[in-house]
């Protein structure tokens, strides 16, 4: 792919603190690591809190953000991991299924960067791991960023848009009015 740059995005600024946590799969701990190096010294740059939990692998990682968005206050998440394709279909299943839940997450107003990696070999993961080559754990925390800070330049309160604030009469019911 030579002649093909990428583009990336400043980092968002934040006149409110951001905390986020960070969801690793340690199962390839030399990879982990450096994919949570990368992610640290993203979200230090950025002036963002942090904390991190350890899951036993990629399936566990959108279980336990689910968890932390239902029971926290974190505002957003970094889903750190790899996933090494094997002998057995077994790959197919984890990468399918880790990507589909966090993508569902999104969806519902997540902010999460997916830095699960999926691999064919440990010397792939280990040049996207690198935080001084691809820094895969640096993009996925910024990319927490930047749907922190989306959430934030929309989400305050909306008034009365659509049927927010208003009340619904439906269809056989009675007027409440008095």
């Amino acid at each position: 792919m030579a002649g093909i740059t990428h583009t990336e995005l400043p980092l968002p600024s934040f006149d409110k603190p951001v905390k986020v946590l960070l969801v690793v799969s340690p199962y390839y701990a030399e990879i982990a690591a450096n994919m949570v190096a990368g992610a640290e010294a993203t979200l230090t740059a950025a002036g963002a809190s942090f904390d991190r939990i350890d899951v036993p692998g990629a399936l566990e990682i959108p279980t336990a953000i689910s968890i932390a968005n239902n029971h926290s206050n974190f505002d957003g998440f970094v889903a750190l991991g790899c996933v090494v394709r094997g002998e057995t279909t077994h790959y197919e299943t984890v990468c399918n299924d880790s990507s589909r839940a966090l993508q569902l997450l999104g969806l519902e107003g997540v902010c999460i960067g997916n830095g699960i990696l999926t691999v064919e070999s440990i010397g792939q993961a280990e040049v996207r791991a690198d935080p001084a080559d691809q820094n895969k754990g640096g993009g996925a925390a910024a990319a927490a960023l930047h749907l922190v800070a989306l959430s934030r330049k929309w989400g305050g309160p909306a008034g009365d848009i659509g049927f927010k604030g208003k009340s619904i009469l439906m269809a056989g019911e009675e007027s409440k009015q008095a």
